[in-house]
């Protein structure tokens, strides 16, 4: 024993409770830091038409600089994940991304042209990355059985769409119009500081490995899933193996790709195809998709718990691919504003297939760099590759071919679907199928 440990003995850790007030308290906390990654993530899309001429770039660097921090929240996602279940340590590391990503963010008002641009977006999304497979393994064992899909699908998707689909292009296209774009980004440092003193006060420390109270010898009991835990891979290799987790990578790619080039080109192709629409509304449009995000973010991971996450994916998906050819067909912008709040049903299957599905797939000690890898893979192939490649297309064949790109990707998400094996633990009883894992809360 040290003599720092003499003198000040470590209190024994107690694992933060199962359901509960307190998966309220958490939810809160997470949705809002969550959120405003989004806002920051996101407010270069919106801000677009602003600063694209001013710094002389065509739509092959808008899809690089929509791309480049997907590349780099791949990368910061796996290594986070894995080092959080190595140290077993989260809270501390959700404090470090959030200012992280914060100050990368407002230094982006800076830029002076394509290269520190695409430095300062890059390093942003290295801090950003790890937010989303430590937050959610937190939500996971905090969360009771029957609200686990829920509010993993409002820390994921409802979250991301109001603070970064609603407010985002509201505030940063104001902000925009009165003070210039850089000013916007400025401003995102304010909400990302506040956000990392909640969770320094109001979350709880989780470790997987032993110590809490019930948790026994070998850590938190696994989560409740129609997959039997003798049948759950215990190490990380064992998971590259399970017909889930590649299942999970394979819908993040094509997924990821549908999301993030549609939302990378739909400002620009609405302000060149619409030049009589003003900046508000177009900003009133894009409010649609916000809007079906924070919907369907709720509705999708609980229709996936009364029925199944596989069935979730397979129809969410379908209607998904619609979405893409309503922004080219629709010169309304308030019919647009409705076809994308009921169309974009796609952000509610994301909390599925990168958080729900693997997490009830494997061991709560290999949880978070499953949930880190199947992000990283689906965000270099879908986040960095895809709109890259989206913007060489549009440069080429115009952007009405890189929105037809987009519905093939997520009809490829339902073939895909059709392969999984359902772990929904509420859906499995109402089918007869035994579930193991932790006692109901």
């Amino acid at each position: 024993m040290t003599r720092t440990e003499r003198i000040a003995p470590r209190r024994p850790y107690t694992a933060p409770p199962q359901g509960g007030h307190y998966q309220y308290v958490l939810l809160a906390v997470l949705f809002a830091t969550f959120g405003f990654v989004f806002f920051d993530r996101l407010a270069l899309n919106y801000l677009a038409p602003y600063w694209m001429p001013e710094l002389g770039l065509d739509h092959t660097a808008l899809g690089l600089l929509g791309g480049i921090p997907s590349l780099t929240w791949a990368i910061s996602g796996l290594l986070l994940g894995v080092v959080s279940d190595r140290i077993d340590r989260r809270k501390p590391l959700i404090i470090v991304c959030t200012i992280g990503f914060s100050v990368f963010s407002a230094l982006s008002g800076f830029v002076g042209g394509l290269a520190s641009l695409l430095l300062l977006r890059g390093i942003m999304g290295m801090f950003e990355g790890g937010v989303l497979p430590l937050s959610q393994t937190l939500m996971m064992f905090s969360s009771s059985e029957k609200r686990r899909g829920l509010n993993m699908g409002l820390l994921q998707g409802s979250s991301a769409g109001l603070i970064g689909g609603i407010a985002g292009p509201i505030v940063t296209v104001a902000m925009a119009e009165a003070w210039g774009w850089r000013s916007a980004f400025f401003f995102t440092i304010v909400p990302g500081l506040l956000m990392s003193l909640l969770v320094l006060l109001f979350v709880r420390e989780l470790r997987l490995r032993g110590g809490g109270a019930g948790a026994g010898a070998a850590g938190m009991l696994p989560p409740t899933s129609a997959i039997p835990v003798a049948e759950r891979p215990v190490t990380f290799a064992q998971a590259l193996r399970s017909r889930n987790i590649l299942l999970c990578m394979f819908i993040a790619v094509f997924f990821i790709t549908w999301f993030v080039t549609t939302q990378t080109f739909t400002p620009s192709y609405l302000a060149e195809t619409r030049p009589d629409w003003s900046g508000g509304e177009v900003a009133f449009a894009l409010t649609g998709i916000g809007v079906g995000w924070v919907l369907w973010g709720a509705v999708v991971p609980a229709f996936s718990d009364r029925f199944g996450r596989k069935l979730a994916i397979i129809v969410f998906a379908l209607v998904a691919a619609l979405a893409p050819v309503l922004i080219m067909r629709i010169t309304s912008p308030g019919l647009l504003f409705v076809a994308m709040a009921l169309s974009y049903t796609g952000m509610g299957c994301f909390t599925l297939f990168m958080a729900t599905i693997p997490a009830e797939t494997v061991a709560p000690h290999v949880m978070a760099s499953c949930l880190g890898l199947i992000m990283g893979v689906g965000e270099i192939g879908g986040g960095f590759v895809a709109p890259w490649i989206g913007g060489m297309i549009a440069d080429a064949f115009g952007l009405d071919a890189t929105f037809w790109m987009c519905t093939g990707a997520a009809l490829v998400v339902v073939v895909l679907a059709l392969f999984l094996r359902e772990t929904s633990p509420i859906a499995a009883r109402r089918h007869g199928v035994a579930v193991d894992g932790a006692p109901r809360s």
